[in-house]
């Protein structure tokens, strides 16, 4: 579900398909010399008029870790989808901005 636009960009919800979508929008848009960069994160939603609360703030940090062309994910979105079928690479832990301490993130491994 759209939330909003953010300028280059737009929040937006999903439920565990999220992965598969990242990846398939960045493969997509590969061929037209577009690249996209994602980043997922899960937590509690505080509902507002135009926000979603803290988990998305986390996701765009996540987003910004991530390379073009790559979807990047937390540990905790990981550890939900266990036995999902999808690899993924560690990238170690990261600090990011807002948060007391460091955060695991993944990168979406290509499908072999």
């Amino acid at each position: 579900m759209k939330v909003k636009n953010l300028g280059d960009g737009f929040l937006a919800t999903f439920d565990a398909r999220a992965i598969r979508c990242a990846a398939a929008i960045s493969d997509a848009v590969r061929s037209l010399g577009i690249a996209v960069r994602s980043g997922l994160h899960t937590g509690d939603i505080e509902l507002t008029t135009d926000d979603v609360g803290i988990a998305v703030h986390i996701a765009a940090r996540v987003a910004a870790e991530a390379d073009a062309g790559e979807t990047v994910l937390s540990s905790t979105v990981r550890d939900l989808v266990a036995g999902s079928g999808l690899r993924f690479d560690d990238r170690g832990f990261h600090e990011l901005r807002g948060l007391p301490e460091e955060v695991r993130l993944y990168s979406v491994s290509p499908p072999s």
